[in-house]
């Protein structure tokens, strides 16, 4: 063996061993990945694709006419789904030729593709008197509102006030274009005597 070349051999070796070191730590650090912190391709698709705050939403009738706002603290939109998380939403009804109505609540759900929404905690309804209809106050810890169809539905406890009327239940429909309020069973309603109606 050359002289000259007998001192790059332990160079070379070494070098060699160094690169199978590495990549083996490369092989290594992928099969951890794998392993138990995995992620699962179904969660990252659904992590959020944009969020909003302070948002508010106008729905128009074909006439140019606002049919409902919507507005909120922060919206979380995720595209698996196609529904948003809302914080402090508000809903306001303002059909033509209907009673305007507001709705509140903690949290609410939109599905976009049902034109649903699902509010949950501390839900609170509220449509003033007007000469359409009589003032109605409901309170509840979850509904559902349809608000192209102008139409509600519970199924847990409900407290509402119709006019000098007040009715409780579990499961409840109501229909703000034709004033209707259908309640499942186990209701109560309390009437005040006639002299004391407004």
């Amino acid at each position: 063996m050359d002289k000259r070349t007998a001192h790059r051999w332990p160079l070379l070796l070494t070098i060699t061993a160094l690169i199978f070191s590495a990549l083996g730590s490369f092989w290594l650090v992928q099969v951890m990945q794998r392993g138990d912190g995995q992620v699962d391709p179904a969660a990252a698709g659904n992590e959020p694709d944009y969020i909003v705050e302070k948002f508010s939403f106008v729905r128009m009738t074909p006439e140019g006419k606002p049919r409902y706002l919507f507005y909120g603290a922060k919206l979380t939109h995720r595209p698996l789904g196609d529904v948003s998380d809302v914080e402090q939403p508000m809903l306001q009804s303002l059909a033509p030729g209907q009673s305007p109505m507001t709705v509140k609540a903690n949290t609410a759900r939109l599905r976009h593709a049902d034109d649903q929404v699902d509010l949950l905690g501390k839900v609170d309804v509220f449509r003033p008197a007007s000469p359409m209809a009589r003032l109605m106050h409901m309170t509840t810890e979850a509904l559902t509102v349809f608000p192209e169809e102008d139409r509600m539905e519970s199924r847990v406890r409900v407290d509402m006030a119709l006019g000098a009327n007040t009715i409780t239940g579990v499961g409840m429909k109501a229909n703000n274009a034709t004033r209707q309020v259908q309640f499942a069973g186990g209701g109560q309603i309390i009437v005040p005597p006639k002299g004391s109606r407004k």
